[in-house]
């Protein structure tokens, strides 16, 4: 430990591991020179339900953000990786200005602190429509450089293994650790025959690049606009993945006519620059709420694992919306009304038929 970097440097950031904070201390005394970083101002900057987290530094005429990612549980190779590949297509992600793979941690440059998050709802709340879309409008065009330019050939699949793990989540965390419930035999079979069509769906579209959380909480207001982040989980996948993501959010939801409107424009945008979307905006639409099912399914699942195993109870306020969005879906399409009717049970005061 140099002189510059005392013992207290640290004290806002707690760290469980004494082992890993030496570690950490010794990192950062390395690199703080050559980017003339202040380690007594090291604070946290956000965390993700994951074991990653982020802590911002002040630097020689601009601040940085570390990634600590406990290698035991993260590996930061695909962020890296993937970084790489956004800059290639020009889009606005974090710089990897110094990483240390074997250890979990990476220096990255530092996209800000106005969460696409936060510009929406304060934009909602004061009727400001405008914000709102050109916020939006510029997600989808990002969004769709994204799928256009970033080279999904070095991603994995998004195969049927991983889409059916994922939609287990719902019955073994939300049925039966959350609510305590067991599916009959007949509910079982339910069960499969829905999700065997939602796969089937997925699995039917084109791939991209699939950011697999693209929603404002992981958008930056910046030049150019916006910045994206928590991008490390990218794979190739289906095209309604991500408008999905953006359009159904956890933590913000709109009116169906508004969602309508952002999608057409979307699907314009895409035919307009050859992206392999379907010519009937119709189909696009109806890909694009069976894709959110399977990934609202998943939500609820992680988010009762996020209360119970790691005991992080705050994801689950939001059950509610995403029972809602299931819901609404499985209600409406042919073939899953028995998906929908495995969810009535669960929703109580939250079922409902109107959408939102």
């Amino acid at each position: 430990m140099t002189a510059a970097h005392s013992p207290s440097a640290t004290d806002a950031v707690h760290w469980a591991d004494d082992a890993r904070h030496a570690s950490f201390d010794a990192w950062l005394d390395d690199v703080a020179p050559r980017h003339g970083l202040q380690p007594a101002t090291l604070r946290p900057a956000s965390a993700d339900a994951s074991f990653r987290r982020y802590l911002r530094v002040d630097g020689a005429g601009a601040s940085y953000i570390v990634m600590d990612a406990p290698p035991a549980h993260e590996d930061v190779r695909p962020f890296v990786h993937i970084a790489a590949l956004m800059h290639a297509a020009g889009l606005n992600a974090p710089v990897v200005v110094e990483q240390s793979a074997e250890q979990g941690f990476l220096l990255l440059s530092d996209l800000g602190s106005r969460l696409y998050l936060d510009e929406l709802q304060a934009a909602v709340k004061s009727a400001d429509d405008a914000t709102v879309t050109h916020l939006m409008r510029d997600a989808v065009a990002a969004l769709i450089v994204w799928q256009q330019q970033v080279d999904a050939s070095s991603l994995p699949p998004y195969d049927e293994a991983l889409l059916r793990r994922e939609m287990q989540l719902f019955p073994d965390w939300c049925v039966e650790r959350e609510y305590g419930q067991t599916w009959t035999d007949t509910q079982q079979t339910q069960w499969k025959a829905s999700t065997d069509l939602l796969v089937q769906s997925a699995l039917a579209q084109a791939t991209v690049a699939v950011h697999r959380d693209y929603m404002p909480r992981n958008l930056m207001v910046g030049t150019p606009n916006p910045g994206i982040l928590d991008f490390q989980d990218a794979v190739r996948g289906p095209i309604s993945y991500d408008p999905a993501s953006l359009l159904r959010d956890a933590f913000i939801s709109w009116d169906e006519e508004q969602e309508i409107d952002w999608a057409v424009r979307y699907w314009e945008q895409a035919n307009k620059v050859g992206l392999p979307v379907p010519p009937d905006f119709g189909e696009f639409w109806r890909q694009l709420e069976w894709m959110g099912l399977q990934r609202h399914l998943k939500v609820l699942g992680i988010f009762c694992r996020l209360k119970h195993r790691d005991g992080k109870a705050k994801y689950s306020e939001d059950l509610p919306r995403f029972f809602r969005y299931s819901h609404h879906v499985a209600s409406r399409y042919n073939g899953l009304g028995p998906l929908a009717r495995l969810l009535e049970p669960l929703m109580g005061e939250t079922r409902t038929d109107v959408y939102f």
